[in-house]
Order: C-alpha cells, then sequence, then structure tokens
C-alpha cells in the first residue's frame, strides 16, 4: 500500500523552465516522428501494396542507427550535449523537408511509383536519431535537481506518450482531410519549431566526472560502456527483457494492413489504432507521476510485459475496430510500466561520464528493437500472413518473459528506493 500514497509533489520537475523547454521540444520532435511514421507506412503500402516493404521501412532507420550509436554515444559523453542535439534536429528539419518534396508533382513525374527516395531519407533520419536519443538521455538529468530526477522522468515520458497519441490520429486525419503534401509540410514545421525550444535552454557545459575522462580513445571508451552494462546484471536484464518483447511485439509495422485489409477503416481509422497503445500509456504514466514505482518494481515490470504479449495475442485475433483498439490500448497500458522502470533503472545505475555510451547500448538493444521488430513481423506476414505473425509476436513475449522470470534472480527482487540513490 506505501505504493499508493503520494509522499512527494507530482509536478516538482515542471517548476524547471529549461525542463519544460525540454519537453515542449521532446513533444514537436515525436509529434513529427509518429505523423512521419503514419504516412510513410500507409504511402508505401498504397503505392506497393507490399507488407515485406512495410516492414522494411524499420529495418532501414534501424541500420543506421545501430552503426552510429556507438559512436553518438561516444560523442555524447565527449562534446556539449545541447550542441548534439541542435545538429540532429537540424538534420531530422532537413528530412522533413526532402519528404514534403518528394509529394511535388514534378517529382512524382521524375520518380513516378518509385518508394526509394522515402527509404533513402528514412535511413538519413536513422543516422540524426541515432546521436539525438543519447544526447535528451544525457542532457535530461543536467536540467533538474536529484530529487527531482524520477518525476522528471515520468513527465518526459508522459510528454512521449501523449505526442504518441496525438501524433498517429494527426497524421491518419491530415493525409485522410488535407492530403499527403500538406501532411509533410505540418510535419517539417514541427520539427523547426523544435528547434526554437532548444534554442530556448540555457547550455550546459559537461560535468565534471565526465570532463576527467577526456583521456581515453574512443575505443576504450566503447569498450568500457560496454562491460559496464554486461557486468551491470540489473541494467543488462531489464534491457534484455524489454529489447526481446519490443522485438516480437511489432505489431504496429502492420497495422496498415489491419486497417486496409481486415478492419477496413482507411487511413483515418490507421491513425487511431496507432494512437490508442499511446493513449494507454498516457493514462498510465499520470497514474505513475502520482503513484510511483518503488517496491517490487522487477516484479511489477515483468507482470507488465506479459500483460503487453497477451495484449498483442488479443489483437492479433480480433476483427472487430472496438475490440482492437481496446486491445492496442491496455498493450500501451502496460508498456508505459516496463518503460517507467526501465528509465528509471539506467539513469539512476548509470555513473554521468557513461550516460552517453549506456543510452547508445539501450538504443541499439531496445529502441532499434522497435524497428527490427515491425521488419520481423513484415517478413513473418509476407510468409505466414498477417494474424499469423502478430499471434507468433505475442506468444513469444509470453516466451521471454517466462524465461526472465525463471532465470533473472536479481529483477524479480528488483526495488526502485530512489531515495537511497
Amino acid at each position: 500500500m506505501s505504493d499508493l500514497i503520494p509522499k512527494h509533489n507530482p509536478y516538482e520537475a515542471l517548476k524547471v523552465a529549461d525542463f519544460r523547454y525540454f519537453l515542449a521540444m521532446r513533444f514537436c520532435i515525436t509529434l513529427a516522428i509518429q505523423i512521419q511514421s503514419v504516412v510513410v507506412g500507409w504511402l508505401v503500402y498504397e503505392i506497393t501494396g507490399s507488407k515485406l516493404l512495410l516492414g522494411t521501412i524499420g529495418l532501414t532507420e534501424v541500420i543506421p542507427s545501430i552503426a552510429f550509436s556507438f559512436v553518438a554515444g561516444h560523442i555524447v559523453d565527449k562534446v556539449q550535449r545541447k550542441r548534439i542535439i541542435v545538429l540532429a534536429t537540424a538534420a531530422l528539419v532537413l528530412c522533413s523537408v526532402l519528404l514534403w518534396l518528394y509529394t511535388f508533382e514534378s517529382s512524382r513525374a521524375i520518380f513516378g511509383t518509385s518508394v526509394y527516395p522515402i527509404f533513402i531519407v528514412i535511413f538519413i533520419t536513422g543516422i540524426a536519431r541515432s546521436f539525438l536519443g543519447p544526447s535528451m538521455f544525457a542532457f535530461m538529468p543536467q536540467l533538474v535537481s536529484k530529487k527531482q530526477f524520477q518525476n522528471a522522468v515520468t513527465w518526459s515520458s508522459a510528454n512521449w506518450h501523449i505526442a504518441s497519441v496525438v501524433g498517429p490520429a494527426m497524421g491518419g486525419l491530415l493525409y485522410g482531410f488535407v492530403g499527403i503534401h500538406t501532411t509533410f509540410f505540418i510535419q517539417a514545421a514541427l520539427v523547426a519549431t523544435s528547434l526554437v525550444f532548444v534554442a530556448m535552454i540555457a547550455s550546459r557545459p559537461l560535468p565534471e566526472s565526465v570532463q576527467t575522462k577526456q583521456g581515453e580513445t574512443m575505443g576504450q571508451r566503447l569498450t568500457e560502456g560496454l562491460r559496464f552494462v554486461w557486468h551491470n546484471k540489473i541494467i543488462l536484464n531489464v534491457i534484455s527483457l524489454d529489447m526481446f518483447a519490443v522485438l516480437f511485439g511489432g505489431a504496429v509495422a502492420l497495422l496498415p494492413v489491419f486497417a486496409n485489409d481486415i478492419l477496413m477503416i482507411g487511413p483515418e481509422g490507421l491513425g487511431v489504432l496507432r494512437a490508442a497503445p499511446a493513449l494507454g500509456a498516457v493514462l498510465m504514466t499520470f497514474f505513475l507521476a502520482r503513484f510511483p514505482i518503488k517496491q517490487q518494481a522487477g516484479q511489477k515490470m515483468l507482470i507488465a510485459v506479459a500483460g503487453f504479449g497477451l495484449s498483442i495475442i488479443g489483437f492479433g485475433f480480433s476483427t472487430w475496430f472496438g475490440l482492437s483498439l481496446f486491445m492496442l490500448f491496455l498493450s500501451g497500458l502496460f508498456d508505459s510500466i516496463s518503460v517507467n522502470v526501465r528509465s528509471t533503472l539506467l539513469q539512476l545505475h548509470t555513473p554521468e561520464h557513461m550516460k552517453g555510451r549506456v543510452s547508445a547500448v539501450n538504443s541499439i538493444f531496445v529502441g532499434s528493437s522497435n524497428e527490427l521488430g515491425e521488419f520481423e513481423s513484415g517478413v513473418t506476414a509476407h510468409w505466414f500472413g498477417t494474424v499469423p505473425a502478430v499471434l507468433f509476436g505475442g506468444c513469444m513475449t509470453l516466451l521471454v518473459v517466462g524465461v526472465t522470470a525463471a532465470k533473472a534472480k536479481v529483477l524479480r527482487n528488483l526495488h526502485l528506493n530512489i531515495d537511497d540513490k
């Protein structure tokens, strides 16, 4: 019952102006990325009718993400974090403008029905995001006090999920009512707006603990980061659990197929489907802002990931739009618990001078699993069919939870006593 008694101000971190600017910046970027994801997926499927290419969108983004993540983590631990955020965001602005230009009639006259220009832009987006993720992960703790930190993590998660609710629905509705050209223009404007909010945040020098490590080579620093994650059983178990759950739960990549061929609800309905998981996550993150998880955090994370897997299975069986929405809503609700525990643990158990590299490892093994999961779903759907692919992913998620619960004693006994840190 102690977890249900709030002993802190749930709005503590929001008192910090720079943190509010950070949230606004992240909201705009996330909103734009979600709009782009929905619209690009629908556009590629509309042009090609290929389930395999739907999965390949994620693979195209994950390849540069993996290739550059360790280098990005090394640079984040060497260079002022705000500067990296500005450059990465500027690259995303360029990608958004290129997608907008692709929709002009003159461009379509050149490229015809070829979707390769879209994949090239997605590849560049993956490079930019490989730098953006670690830099934001390392920069956020510099904006708030240690006391405000867990509250900041919760609000950052809520901010991301709110944008993930609004973004897909907005993307689907814009695509359906104003067309692809205007939708990509709005998406580009959102990314550009995020640059304004970044500029409003005061620059922070690298923490002293980071500056004392400046003499190491890149190879030594990357090896140190990998070694740290490998030997820290808490971080390793949490990352591994989330990685495999996300890898096999990539049903989102197949939502255009469900929307078009099974539920027959069009791009507007696709946007609503994409928003449903994030809506569940938003409600859960608001709950966690008031009642943060402390006791039995590991057990709660295992239960949440199992709930996520069951929700994916329920979605796979559904042929009714309302039930499909509810299953996706539940998947986001359960996923939010897992994300909250993992994000808090990574920040609490990672030394300041290694945040960039540990975030890079997390990005590779968890963040990239989103795109790899989409590719896995696309391939299995291509081979075995859409519904079997989703059911397979949900069952594999449950298997991962069972194995982790049996083998990872340190995770089963995990508590989040942040006041002790």
